[in-house]
């Protein structure tokens, strides 16, 4: 296995990774990526069959030692199903999908619809922000309806995620985790309360039904379920903000026709959204036995990264693939992972994306770049610092 070297945080690398992933498939299957000192994939086939095998999963074998600074975060990340194998994985994730049900995710189109049509609307003349005036606001909005939230806390929301999710990023620093704990304390304090209130008042919502299972016997305690509202708050708005964000900028820079956002076409252009240029780069994986995968050889707790931006572009499975091509035929992507730990977000937001972008582009027809968009330095998610337009 050959070893490469890129920093993730060299600022070309940051703007444009994708030369760099495919440097790295030449070299095989896998390669070692010197910085993270990890082995890696970016070959699909590779990537899709370690997502569905048992055989590897997101709990470390040896448990790393946790500073005591860091305590409050991981306290949290010890009852999140993001990072838990069987049996406490499926019983979470078995109440989880009683919201996320088909028919609740088709019942907010009505409500995705009237936001995206109420933001859109709101969006000053001349030059601004998209990310700031409805990529942001649209998806931490929605998640919160769904678990019952109040939208005035969606700042309070957006601030806590986003301190939270520097703990992924690499090269984080000392104060992003002294923000990171910080936000966390607060969100945590928030939820208990809010979870008090619920159990005095029920209602039609995520946190009422994990508090009644709780009540239920299942054994979903306190902390389980503050985990859980705080791991779907997060992803449920995180990922979405980059996609719709990364998205318009590929529709715009491409000179994508309007057509292919009109309803018989726009669930192509959203999947070819979500394979081009996906929000979330790298997910990582343990070994739990002596495992052959494509001629590589994992012992028991060695780590992969799955690079799930370079899969989704890899030739062997889709035709021209750095082009943005949203007649292209849809295949399975990468960008929700496969297998046990299947994104539980991704029918909402495919439906939010599908929903809001005809919505903006309609309202907006004549919608153009204002300047260059520029990545933020967030690896190993990829989204925008900010996406500057004009109307």
């Amino acid at each position: 296995m050959q070893s490469l070297t890129q920093s993730p945080k060299d600022p070309g690398f940051v703007q444009d990774p994708y030369p760099f992933y495919e440097r790295a498939r030449a070299l095989g299957p896998f390669f070692h990526w010197q910085d993270y000192d990890l082995t890696c994939t970016g070959n699909a086939a590779a990537v899709n069959a370690i997502f569905r095998d048992r055989r590897f999963g997101r709990e470390p074998v040896s448990p790393p030692a946790i500073p005591p600074h860091l305590a409050p975060f991981y306290a949290v990340e010890a009852h999140s199903m993001l990072e838990l194998e069987p049996p406490r994985h499926t019983r979470l994730r078995n109440l989880v999908l009683r919201a996320f049900t088909s028919r609740r995710i088709a019942g907010l189109a009505p409500e995705i619809t009237a936001l995206a049509t109420e933001l859109a609307e709101a969006m000053p003349e001349g030059e601004f922000d998209l990310l700031a005036a409805f990529a942001q606001p649209l998806p931490v909005r929605i998640i919160a309806r769904l678990l019952g939230v109040p939208e005035a806390m969606a700042p309070d929301l957006l601030h806590w995620s986003n301190a939270m999710v520097g703990m992924y990023m690499a090269g984080r620093s000392r104060a992003m985790e002294d923000k990171a704990v910080a936000a966390t304390e607060a969100f945590v304090a928030f939820l208990r309360a809010y979870a008090e209130e619920r159990r005095a008042r029920p209602a039609d919502d995520l946190i009422t039904q994990l508090i009644a299972a709780e009540s239920e016997g299942e054994k979903l305690s306190t902390d389980e379920l503050i985990s859980t509202c705080i791991l779907l708050l997060n992803a449920g708005h995180e990922a979405t903000v980059h996609t719709i964000g990364n998205g318009v900028k590929a529709l715009l820079e491409s000179g994508t026709p309007p057509e292919a956002l009109d309803p018989e076409s726009i669930e192509a252009t959203v999947e070819e959204i979500l394979r081009f240029d996906p929000a979330l780069h790298m997910f990582t994986r343990w070994a739990y036995e002596e495992v052959e995968v494509m001629g590589h050889r994992f012992r028991r707790g060695d780590k992969v990264g799955l690079l799930l931006a370079a899969a989704n572009r890899d030739p062997g499975v889709w035709e021209a693939p750095a082009r943005f091509n949203p007649a292209r035929p849809p295949k399975p992507l990468a960008t929700f992972g496969a297998g046990l730990h299947f994104c539980v977000g991704a029918p909402l937001a495919r439906l939010e994306l599908q929903i809001a972008l005809p919505i903006l582009f309609r309202r907006h027809p004549r919608l153009r770049l204002a300047a260059p968009p520029r990545y933020a330095d967030v690896y190993h998610f990829h989204g925008l610092k900010a996406l500057p337009v004009s109307t």
